[in-house]
């Protein structure tokens, strides 16, 4: 326990240490001036180390007054957590006022009462205590979710690039943790299990049922295959985690596809996901949106999966409602036109002409939209020949 003591007037110095002295605290800093404790502040604090609890700071002094003194730590951002009592003769209410406002925590008038000081003291402790625990738990809580986010970020799928199929993706969380997912899996020489995933909510909760779901994905594809037979499990696992705790109902909308490049066909549920986009040279953009209602919902789920065949080259785009949610309308928009239409337009324009998902998220979303960001950002391209 350290505290700093600034007076210009010698025996207010002596005074003050010794009321401190006969309460129990017993290691001080003196300063004739609020410029020396500045100067031996600053020095410490670019060191990293700052050995003051406390400041006992008189507000008329020469040179340099003890409002402007509190000013400048509150303008140091690692000064400025130390509390600051301000003792003063003047017991003039907009100068009081003015010290709060330049961050001084509390005031004692001269002459000093040595019980009011040892209680304003003890008071301002028991604050800058609660605020630097709370400041060491946020740094380890900052630390614990960094990890976690390196942790959930390693099981994503790396791009996949083959001579029949090239699978690629663009990730933008909109927290340290998130809660889409996707992922891909080979099941034989000729196909291949795709998923995409916008687990319920944001943070950490959402983050570890994704995490939940992810642990059991690989296993799920491989062994089930078929879309209607993959969801339906991955529907059992929610129901499981769901009971667990029925007080809160997690859920996910998905879109799984069974990518078979030997004989050039795709099945596929979309489980109330925002429906993917297939291009193939010289046809229309195929809506991606049959199949069941979102993962988590009910015990048990009617699922119907859609399937078709390609001869031409394929690509076929996979989002979140984050991306949709983003893309700024136009000025013009017609009030006739359901908006998911406008923006479903704008996406199919894009893909149609870029290959990379980075690229093209950032050419669909203006630099406000990363400003404003409220939901996470998820885009998966896949091209199939």
């Amino acid at each position: 326990m350290n505290i700093a003591i600034v007076d210009d007037n010698p025996i207010n110095l002596i005074v003050i240490e010794k009321i401190l002295m006969s309460a129990g605290y017993d290691s001080f800093w003196k300063f004739a001036s609020a410029g020396d404790l500045l100067d031996r502040l600053q020095e410490h604090a670019e060191t990293g180390s700052i050995p003051v609890d406390l400041i006992l700071m008189d507000m008329m002094m020469p040179e340099l007054d003890g409002i402007e003194a509190c000013r400048r730590i509150q303008q140091n951002e690692r000064l400025k957590d130390i509390p600051v009592i301000i003792v003063t003769a003047v017991g003039d209410s907009i100068k009081l006022a003015e010290a709060l406002e330049a961050g001084a925590s509390d005031y004692v008038m001269k002459p000093i009462n040595k019980v009011e000081l040892i209680a304003r003291i003890r008071a301002a402790l028991r604050l800058k205590y609660e605020k630097d625990w709370h400041k060491e738990y946020e740094t380890r809580l900052r630390g614990e979710l960094e990890l976690a986010k390196q942790v959930q970020s390693s099981v994503l799928s790396p791009p996949l690039h083959r001579e029949q199929l090239d699978i690629r993706a663009a990730y933008y969380p909109s927290s340290e943790l998130a809660g889409d997912l996707y992922a891909w899996y080979r099941i034989d020489d000729d196909r291949y299990g795709v998923i995409l995933l916008d687990m319920m909510g944001h943070g950490i909760s959402s983050s570890l049922v994704c995490m939940f779901i992810s642990s059991v994905m690989q296993d799920t594809i491989i062994r089930f295959v078929s879309p209607e037979f993959v969801i339906a499990e991955l529907n059992r696992y929610m129901n499981q985690l769901n009971r667990k705790k029925p007080s809160v109902n997690y859920y996910f909308t998905a879109i799984y596809l069974l990518i078979d490049t030997k004989h050039k066909k795709v099945e596929y549920v979309n489980a109330g996901h925002p429906p993917g986009l297939l291009f193939e040279e010289g046809q229309s953009p195929i809506l991606l949106n049959q199949g069941s209602c979102a993962v988590g919902f009910f015990d048990q789920m009617d699922i119907v999966s859609s399937s078709f065949t390609y001869e031409r080259p394929i690509r076929i785009a996979l989002y979140t409602d984050g991306l949709l949610e983003s893309i700024p309308l136009p000025d013009n928009h017609p009030d006739e036109v359901p908006e998911y239409d406008v923006l479903a337009g704008r996406l199919c324009d894009s893909i149609s002409q870029e290959q990379d998902p980075g690229v093209l998220v950032d050419k669909l979303l203006p630099a406000q939209a990363w400003e404003e960001q409220s939901d996470d950002i998820c885009m998966v391209l896949i091209r199939a020949t």
